[in-house]
């Protein structure tokens, strides 16, 4: 399975074309996983990469680390004017994968008594989401981190997308700064898409407020809460929230697009402002930043137990029975039964994801610097069931 994230390609949006359905409302902690394979032979993984080069991705890039180390290969160029090849050092765009150092935050935040997950959006923005049948008194954080508040999803305005998500709109508006608030206010044209809490889709817009919701209970922004809390503490050197910088910090790739996902002539979309993304999707980090920094979410180290239960209290997803949302992490049953916590990444020209086993010993992160080929998928299920 593909999934795509804010900015993504005209025909895709993450999560919402293959798994935005009505689900089962009960919540569940993960079922049993079997054991992952743990061999220090990358063979597999190293033929997945291959064969998303052979399928249309420009380049790839992975840096697994485990008990017995950490591992990388590369496949494929990083630069199709010069041919430079992909390197295990680039920092790239990572999209979604936001979304799970926003959920941290906002966990540690409740680990402090300085807010309650159950509290409504309205307690913290009043007056914020309302319009349409849109209310932010009868929606708690918990369903925005979750996606289960009802909220559409600014990324699906049809009037966005031409904007941003065409060649010519992108080539015209790539360096726009809408403001939180501004994308908050294209979503809530249209109509809930469903009560809150009673089903699940996924929307880009809970993201942006939950930054906002961060910034009003910090009194600073999610970017700098995000810094100061979790990328300085952890020494993730490669790994920045952007703040009206268009390019992405050297060593990186470029990042190609097709637009519509055709196998038309690549676009490069590298420069652009993340303000498009915000809280949902602006951050730019490396792999070996994105594999610390979910061993130590996964490995206990980030959050107390009550929040990290809270993390892992999923809803079911009915068009992906291989995949729970918890907040900010899914949970995945790869094809040989082994589950592991990921999310993915993608924004334009860019598809990340990153992935742990539950005790996070056995993490990956990845990149692909193309939207429009290669399967994410067959990199897990490489890595964590082997041949």
């Amino acid at each position: 399975m593909r999934v795509r994230t804010v900015l993504a390609s005209t025909t895709a949006l993450l999560l919402t074309t293959a798994l935005a359905t009505t689900l089962a409302t009960a919540f569940a902690p993960p079922t049993a996983s079997a054991p992952a394979h743990t061999a220090t032979d990358h063979t597999a993984t190293v033929r997945a990469l291959e064969a998303a080069v052979r399928s249309g991705v420009p380049g790839a890039t992975v840096t697994v680390r485990d008990i017995h180390g950490t591992w990388s290969a590369t496949a494929g160029t990083g630069d199709l004017r010069t041919g430079k090849p992909r390197s295990p050092d680039d920092r790239y765009r990572i999209g979604s994968l936001t979304k799970t150092f926003v959920a941290t935050v906002l966990l540690q935040l409740e680990a402090e008594g300085r807010l309650s997950l159950d509290d409504t959006v309205d307690k913290w923005l009043p007056g914020l989401v309302e319009g349409h049948g849109n209310d932010g008194r009868r929606i708690t954080l918990r369903q925005l981190l979750g996606h289960t508040s009802g909220i559409p999803d600014y990324t699906a305005d049809p009037d966005f997308r031409a904007r941003y998500l065409t060649e010519d709109g992108f080539r015209q508006h790539r360096y726009d700064t809408p403001t939180p608030g501004q994308l908050v206010a294209i979503a809530l044209r249209q109509a809930p898409d469903f009560a809150p809490g009673t089903s699940w889709r996924y929307s880009n817009t809970n993201y942006v407020i939950a930054g906002m919701v961060i910034e009003k209970a910090t009194g600073r922004s999610y970017a700098t809460e995000i810094t100061r809390r979790l990328i300085e503490p952890l020494r993730l050197t490669a790994t920045s929230v952007p703040v009206g910088e268009t390019e992405v910090p050297r060593p990186s790739s470029r990042a190609y697009s097709t637009f519509d996902g055709s196998v038309g002539e690549p676009y490069d979309v590298t420069d652009l402002d993340p303000a498009l993304a915000a809280a949902s999707g602006s951050m730019i980090s490396d792999s070996a930043d994105l594999d610390r920094f979910y061993a130590a979410l996964l490995g206990g180290r980030l959050i107390p137990a009550r929040q990290s239960r809270e993390l892992r209290t999923t809803v079911a997803i009915a068009a992906a029975p291989d995949v729970r949302y918890g907040l900010g992490l899914m949970d995945r049953r790869l094809s040989c039964g082994v589950h592991v916590w990921t999310h993915t990444g993608d924004i334009l020209g860019s598809a990340s994801v990153a992935a742990s086993t539950p005790d996070g010993r056995h993490t990956l992160a990845l990149n692909f610097d193309g939207d429009r080929a290669g399967d994410t998928t067959a990199v897990l299920d490489a890595e964590y069931c082997g041949d």
